[in-house]
C-alpha cells in the first residue's frame, strides 16, 4: 500500500471505532464524498484537512500520518537515542540489541525517517561488532529500499560506512568503486563537509591497496577542496587524511605540518570526543615523524592516558592511546615501563576488532621480547597469529606481519620468522 492508501485506512477505521458515518464525519466542512475519496486512497488530504479530521475523530495527527501515537513514536525516538549513546560508548553489543528492537516495534513501519535512522546505527553497531558481512547487507539494503526516500547526507554517511567495511573487510576493488561512484564522475558534485569525509575513506583504500601515488595526487584535490570549502570539519580531515599519505610514503615533514594544522582546527571547536581521539592520532604521527622527540610525545601521551581513564571515552580509544604510550617508552629505551603500560589494558583486548587485536598483541609481543620474557612473547605471537589469519591482505596487515617477524627474528626463531616474512610479502603480492 501507498502511503495514502494507509492513511485512508486509518482514517476509516477510527471512523468505525467512533461509531461515526463518513457523513457525520465530514459535517459540516466536507462532503461525505470527498471522505470516501480519502478513504480509499483517490484523494490526498491536505495537512490542514488532516489536522480536522484529527480533532473530529479525537486521534492524534501523528496517529493519523504515520499509523502511531504521539506517546508510541516519542518512546522510538527515546529508545534510538539510547542506542545511538550505547554505541558512542563502545557498548557495541547492547547498541547492536537496542536497535534491533526499535526495528522489531510495528510502529516504527509508519516512521521512515526513524526506521532508516534505525537501520544505519544498527548497520554501525554490527559493524562494530566485528560482522562485516551483517553490515554490509545492511548498508546495501538501505542503499536499494530507500534510495528514492533518503536524504543526501545519509546517502552520503550509509556509503562512506560501506567503503570503511568493504576496506576492513579486504575487499579493496569494492572499498574504492562505491566512492569513486559518487566522486569519480566527469561532473563532481559541489563539496561538502560529508563529501570530504567520504574523500578520506578513499585515500584509505588507495593506501590499503598500495597505490600511493594516486593517494598523494587525491590528498593534495581534498585539500584544496577543503580549504575552498574553507569549513573547519572539512579542514581537518583532509590535512589529517593528507598526514596519513604522508607518513606513509616518508614525507615526514610534511606528515607533520599537516597534522599540527588538523589538530589546530580541531582544537578550536567545541567536540571533546573527536579531539581525544585526533590527539591521540596526532601523537602517533610525531613518533613516527619526530621520534627524537619521544620524551615530549610521551609527557602528552601520559597526561591523555588519563583524561580518557575519567572520560566516557570508548574502550578502543583507550586500548590506542595506551598503544602509543608504549610505543613511545620503546623509543625510549624503557621496555619495563611500557610492559606495564600495555599489561595494564591487556584485559580488554578479548572482543575489540581483530585489526587492533593484532595490532596490540604484535607490540606486546615486542615489548616481552625486550624486557626478556621470550617465552612469554612466543606465546603472544601465537594469540597476534590467530588474530591476523582474519584480517585481509593489505598493507596494514603487511606491516604487522613484518614487526611480528622482526621480533620472531630477535627471539631466536628463525623458522617463525621467516614464515612471517613470507606472509607480509603475500599480503602485498610478493
Amino acid at each position: 500500500m501507498t502511503g495514502q492508501d494507509l492513511v485512508g485506512q486509518r482514517i476509516k477505521t477510527v471512523r468505525r471505532q467512533r461509531g461515526l458515518s463518513q457523513a457525520q464525519l465530514a459535517h459540516p466542512e466536507l462532503s461525505d464524498s470527498y471522505v470516501s475519496l480519502i478513504e480509499s486512497g483517490k484523494r490526498t488530504p491536505t495537512p490542514a484537512v488532516l489536522e480536522l479530521l484529527a480533532r473530529k475523530l479525537d486521534c492524534s495527527l501523528t496517529y493519523l500520518v504515520n499509523g502511531v501515537t504521539t506517546e508510541q513514536m516519542q518512546e522510538i525516538e527515546l529508545n534510538i537515542g539510547y542506542a545511538r549513546i550505547a554505541l558512542e560508548n563502545g557498548e557495541v553489543v547492547e547498541a547492536r540489541a537496542r536497535y534491533a528492537e526499535v526495528l522489531a516495534d510495528e510502529g516504527v513501519v509508519g516512521l521512515p525517517q526513524l526506521r532508516q535512522e534505525a537501520e544505519y546505527g544498527l548497520a554501525l553497531a554490527t559493524e562494530a561488532c566485528g560482522d562485516l558481512d551483517g553490515a554490509i547487507t545492511l548498508l546495501n539494503g538501505l542503499r536499494r529500499d530507500d534510495a528514492g526516500t533518503m536524504s543526501p547526507e545519509r546517502h552520503v554517511a550509509i556509503v562512506v560506512a560501506l567503503s570503511r567495511c568493504y576496506r576492513e573487510q579486504g575487499d579493496l576493488g569494492r572499498a574504492v568503486e562505491v566512492v569513486e561512484q559518487i566522486l569519480g564522475g566527469a561532473v563532481r558534485p559541489a563539496w561538502t563537509n560529508d563529501l570530504v569525509k567520504l574523500g578520506t575513506q578513499l585515500l584509505a583504500a588507495y593506501i590499503d591497496r598500495g597505490d600511493m601515488l594516486r593517494s598523494r595526487q587525491f590528498a593534495a584535490e581534498l585539500l584544496a577542496a577543503a580549504e575552498l570549502l574553507g569549513t573547519p570539519l572539512a579542514i581537518s580531515w583532509a590535512n589529517w587524511s593528507a598526514a596519513i599519505v604522508a607518513v606513509e610514503t616518508g614525507h615526514e615533514d610534511e606528515a607533520v605540518a599537516y597534522a599540527e594544522r588538523a589538530f589546530a582546527v580541531q582544537s578550536e571547536q567545541e567536540d571533546p570526543r573527536l579531539l581525544a581521539l585526533l590527539r591521540t592520532d596526532y601523537l602517533q604521527v610525531m613518533l613516527l615523524a619526530r621520534p627524537a622527540q619521544a620524551e615530549t610525545w610521551r609527557e602528552s601521551l601520559v597526561k591523555l592516558e588519563g583524561e580518557l581513564r575519567e572520560s566516557s571515552s570508548t574502550p578502543i580509544n583507550k586500548l590506542r592511546c595506551t598503544m602509543n604510550l608504549v610505543r613511545a617508552e620503546l623509543m625510549l629505551s624503557r621496555p619495563e615501563q611500557a610492559n606495564a603500560h600495555i599489561r595494564a589494558a591487556y584485559d580488554i583486548l578479548n572482543g575489540l576488532p581483530h585489526a587492533l587485536q593484532a595490532e596490540a598483541r604484535v607490540l606486546l609481543c615486542e615489548t616481552f621480547a625486550e624486557v626478556g620474557m621470550h617465552e612469554e612473547a612466543l606465546r603472544e605471537f601465537g594469540k597476534a597469529e590467530q588474530a591476523l589469519t582474519y584480517l585481509p591482505s593489505t598493507r596494514s596487515t603487511a606491516h604487522l606481519w613484518l614487526s611480528a617477524a622482526q621480533v620472531l627474528e630477535r627471539i631466536d626463531e628463525p623458522k617463525r620468522g621467516a614464515d612471517a616474512y613470507r606472509r607480509a610479502l603475500a599480503c602485498v603480492d610478493l
